[in-house]
């Protein structure tokens, strides 16, 4: 488990692993965690290490948002047209 304080932001972000997330004794630290933050008004946030292969879901995410821009790209250039058409 790794944990960054950051007082600056009143933030704390914890790490963990695959294997700490399922580990009870973990648990219980960021219970103890949360409390102890929770007094001085500070936001926990915890990352989870995911179960799927990090390359290929990179891939996906990248591929999707290429397509997204391609969309909105046309979706601007029909919404040009329609407008100079209208003057």
């Amino acid at each position: 488990m790794e944990v960054n304080v950051r007082d600056d932001e009143k933030l704390v972000d914890v790490w963990l692993t695959n294997a700490e997330k399922k580990d009870p004794q973990i648990q219980a630290q960021l219970k103890d965690i949360y409390a102890e933050y929770k007094k001085k008004k500070y936001l926990v946030v915890v990352y989870q290490s995911g179960s799927r292969d990090l390359y290929e879901s990179t891939l996906a995410l990248l591929a999707y948002n290429k397509k997204r821009v391609a969309e909105l790209d046309v979706q601007r250039e029909k919404q040009k047209r329609t407008a100079a058409m209208e003057r």
